[in-house]
């Protein structure tokens, strides 16, 4: 699973700025939606895309380990 931590937030408090802490690349709430959202990307097999009131909220899929979760 890719570790995605999550660096940033608006003053709503809705996260905006996302960190893989294996290899520490940064992204943003759309550059991480996009690789969710292909299919293709690794991040697509750990993460869905849940639909609410602020819009597109990138959300770890649920297994039994606490530790998978998006922080």
């Amino acid at each position: 699973m890719a570790n995605i931590k999550a660096i940033h937030q608006t003053k709503s408090g809705k996260n905006d700025m996302f960190m893989n802490t294996g290899n520490h690349h940064k992204m943003t709430l759309n550059q991480f939606i996009a690789k969710i959202e292909s299919g293709t990307s690794k991040y697509s097999n750990d993460y869905y895309i849940k639909h609410d009131s602020s819009g597109k909220t990138p959300v770890s899929k649920p297994d039994r380990f606490k530790s998978n979760n998006l922080e």
